[in-house]
C-alpha cells in the first residue's frame, strides 16, 4: 500500500468498484447498504482521506467560504470582538467539509477580492463589520450565498442576517444610567455609516426620551480606543456629563483614559458603560459595565445560516440575538 491510500485501494479493499468508492465519498444514496458499509470500514482501516481538488472540480465546489471584514488590519487585530467572531465561525464549521477564508480589506482596488470571490474561490461568504461606502460587498453578494453579521446598510430582499438587538441594548444601559440617577448623559456612538452605530443611538435617545431628558452630547468614534478617548475630551469640551454610554468596550477604555486625564473620577463624577462585555471591559480600573453580546454565538448562527444554506435548505432569514446587562464597577 502507498504512504497515502488512494481511490483504487479502497475500492480493491471494499470489493467494489472505484464509481461506487466516489459516490459514498460524495455523500450519493444512489450505493446499496452493504456496498456503503464495506467502503466505510475500507476508508477506516486504510485511513482513507478524499482528493479535495479533484472532488471540487466534479462538483465545481471548493469547500471554502470567505470572512470578509472591510475594515484595516489594525482594527481587525486590535479588537477582541473579532476574535470572538472567528472563534465562533471556526467552531461551527468543525465538523463540516468547509475551509474559512480570512478576506481583510476596507478596500477592494483592482477588484483583487472581488474577482476571488467571483471567480469560484469560495462557495460563500460571511460578512461582518460593513459601512455605508463599502460598494464592493454588493458585488459579492451578487456571485456566491452571504450571510452578514449585522444588518446591512441596503438590505435586499432575500437576505439572511445575523445580529443582536441593538437597539435595546443601547436602550437597556442608557436606562441603568437613569436609574442610578444619571440626568446628563452623553454617548460615544460608532461611525454612523454602520446600521450597528446608528441602531445604538435610537436605542440611546430613546430611553433619555422615556425619562423626559434630552442627550447631553452625541459624539461618533469608529469602535478604536483611541477615538473613543477623542470623542470623550471632545464632550468635555462642551461641559461635564454625569454619564457617557459608550457603544464598544474599546472606545470606553479610551474614554476612561481621557476622563482620568481630565481630573474626572468614574463614577463618582461619571458613571461609564460599554458595550460588548469583551476581555476589555475586565483589564479596566474600574471594570466597566458594559452590554454582553453574545459574539461567539453570533459567528457560529452565521458559519450555521450559510452551511444551510450551501446544503441547500432555507433557514430563517434573520436570526436576532439578546444582549445582557453586566454591571461593574464603573456605574
Amino acid at each position: 500500500m502507498s504512504l497515502r491510500a488512494t481511490i483504487e485501494e479502497v475500492a480493491s479493499a471494499a470489493g467494489v468498484s472505484r464509481s461506487t468508492v466516489s459516490r459514498v465519498v460524495n455523500g450519493s444514496t444512489a450505493v446499496s447498504p452493504e456496498a456503503l458499509d464495506a467502503v466505510k470500514r475500507a476508508i477506516d482501516e486504510l485511513s482513507y482521506v478524499p482528493n479535495r481538488a479533484a472532488r471540487s472540480l466534479a462538483s465545481r465546489q471548493t469547500h471554502a467560504i470567505a470572512l470578509i471584514v472591510p475594515e484595516d488590519t489594525t482594527r481587525f487585530f486590535g479588537d477582541p470582538f473579532f476574535a470572538a467572531i472567528v472563534a465562533g465561525i471556526t467552531g461551527a464549521l468543525r465538523g463540516s467539509d468547509y475551509l474559512l477564508n480570512l478576506l481583510i480589506a476596507s478596500d477592494d482596488p483592482g477588484d483583487k477580492m472581488t474577482s476571488f470571490v467571483r471567480n469560484g474561490g469560495v462557495d460563500g461568504a460571511l460578512i461582518v463589520s460593513h459601512h455605508t461606502s463599502d460598494a464592493f460587498i454588493d458585488r459579492v453578494a451578487d456571485a456566491v450565498p452571504v450571510v452578514w453579521g449585522g444588518r446591512p446598510v441596503r438590505i435586499r430582499e432575500g437576505d439572511y442576517v445575523v445580529d443582536v438587538d441593538n437597539v435595546a441594548g443601547a436602550r437597556t444601559a442608557t436606562a441603568h444610567l437613569i436609574e442610578t440617577g444619571r440626568t446628563r448623559i452623553a454617548t460615544i456612538s460608532g461611525p454612523l455609516t454602520m446600521v450597528s452605530s446608528v441602531d445604538r443611538v435610537q436605542g440611546f435617545r430613546g430611553a433619555l426620551a422615556d425619562a423626559g431628558l434630552s442627550p447631553f452630547a452625541e459624539e461618533a468614534g469608529d469602535y478604536s480606543e483611541g477615538s473613543g478617548a477623542d470623542a470623550a475630551r471632545r464632550i468635555l469640551a462642551a461641559g461635564r456629563p454625569d454619564a457617557i454610554f459608550v457603544a464598544s468596550d474599546l472606545m470606553a477604555r479610551g474614554a476612561l483614559t481621557a476622563l482620568r486625564a481630565a481630573g474626572i473620577r468614574v463614577p463618582e463624577d461619571v458613571a461609564l458603560v460599554g458595550f460588548d462585555d469583551s476581555s476589555v471591559a475586565l483589564s479596566t480600573d474600574p471594570q466597566l459595565t458594559t452590554m454582553r453580546q453574545p459574539m461567539y454565538a453570533q459567528g457560529e448562527a452565521m458559519a450555521g445560516v450559510l452551511l444551510s444554506r450551501l446544503a441547500g435548505r432555507d433557514p430563517e432569514h434573520t436570526t436576532i440575538l439578546p444582549t445582557e446587562l453586566v454591571v461593574r464597577a464603573s456605574s
